[in-house]
């Protein structure tokens, strides 16, 4: 029974040190939040902190796992629904600024399969890019749901480029009107569909 506790007290403070991570990271900025800030935050010594993730790797990976889970948002529903789902995601972003740096360096680093993010990274993409595909399909001008006669995987592939890629250019120019460029888009392949 007392490894069940300890099991139970373990998940817990797991949980906690990423509630604390996320705040830290968005209120400090990715590159002020080291395992040592971290780790201060939640009263532990960074092999303390450390003892609950294998690497400052996973940790980071667990901390944007965490912040994903938090931000998810439903692509159910009508176009409208759809769109202003997608957009409070983006605009939550702009709010937390460290947390979006620090997945643009994750999913750049990803890209070399021997990273910790790169499972991470594949998976995330493929569940968002399904959810994007079957809303899509939903309103979709033809039989297969494509629009203006482009396949809705192709197009949700299309948005998630566009996401990241507008998120890129936000950090290099906080001027850069992210929630703005991603509405566009959306407003176009919903005319497109003829769901307005």
């Amino acid at each position: 029974m007392a490894r069940r506790g300890s099991y139970a007290k373990g998940v817990a403070k797991r949980e906690e040190i990423l509630g604390v991570a996320l705040e830290v990271i968005a209120q400090d900025g990715y590159r002020a939040a080291s395992v040592k800030e971290i780790a201060d935050a939640v009263g532990l010594s960074q092999a303390g902190l450390l003892h609950y993730f294998s690497s400052k790797e996973e940790l980071f990976v667990e901390i944007l796992r965490k912040r994903d889970e938090l931000d998810q948002d439903s692509l159910d529903g009508s176009p409208a629904e759809l769109r202003e789902g997608f957009l409070r995601v983006i605009r939550h972003n702009v709010s937390t600024p460290g947390l979006v740096e620090l997945f643009s360096r994750q999913a750049a680093e990803a890209a070399d399969a021997e990273h910790p993010a790169h499972a991470f990274f594949l998976l995330r993409n493929a569940a968002l890019r399904e959810s994007l595909t079957s809303a899509l399909r939903r309103v979709g001008n033809d039989s297969d749901g494509a629009i203006a006669g482009v396949d809705p995987d192709t197009i949700a592939r299309m948005i998630q480029a566009v996401a990241d890629g507008v998120q890129l250019q936000w950090l290099l120019d906080p001027e850069v009107d992210m929630t703005g460029v991603v509405d566009a888009l959306l407003g176009l392949l919903i005319e497109k569909s003829g769901h307005e």
